[in-house]
């Protein structure tokens, strides 16, 4: 099974929450035993899996981007400014696959599924789901 969510960003750099939006997905699929992956389409973004506790990992872990990736000294900005959030996205990467364990994520206590916006707001961004069911 596939599908496509679509997600909004109100930053140009931002790590947003995507995890109840993919284990709705993973249980309307009725899998209990198999993979899902997260696909983020576009060339300045990614997805993480990352702590959830609070935002201070989140927090760091951009500013820790933006300490070691920074804007403005890239050969691609002088197309769209843009180099950086496309280092970033490689960086961190564009997808992430979570084993499907009983029917849900099996993703730990302090895990979640995070978009990392690279290149924002941005009023869409296309994040495919597929699930695989490894019973069969």
């Amino acid at each position: 099974m596939q599908t496509i969510i679509t997600l909004s960003t109100t930053q140009h750099n931002q790590l947003l929450d995507i995890t109840r939006e993919v284990a709705a997905i993973v249980s309307q699929c009725e899998v209990h035993t198999g993979l899902v992956n997260v696909y983020v389409q576009g060339a300045t973004a990614g997805i993480m899996i990352q702590e959830n506790w609070d935002e201070s990992v989140q927090n760091d872990v951009l500013n820790w981007l933006r300490k070691m990736i920074p804007h403005g000294v890239w050969q691609h900005d002088a197309q769209d400014n843009n180099g950086d959030s496309h280092l970033k996205a490689g960086f961190v990467g564009p997808s992430e696959t979570i084993p499907i364990i009983n029917g849900q994520l099996g993703l730990s206590t302090w895990q979640n599924i995070f978009l990392c916006e690279f290149d924002g707001p941005r009023k869409e961004r296309h994040v495919v789901i597929t699930v695989y069911n490894t019973e069969k």
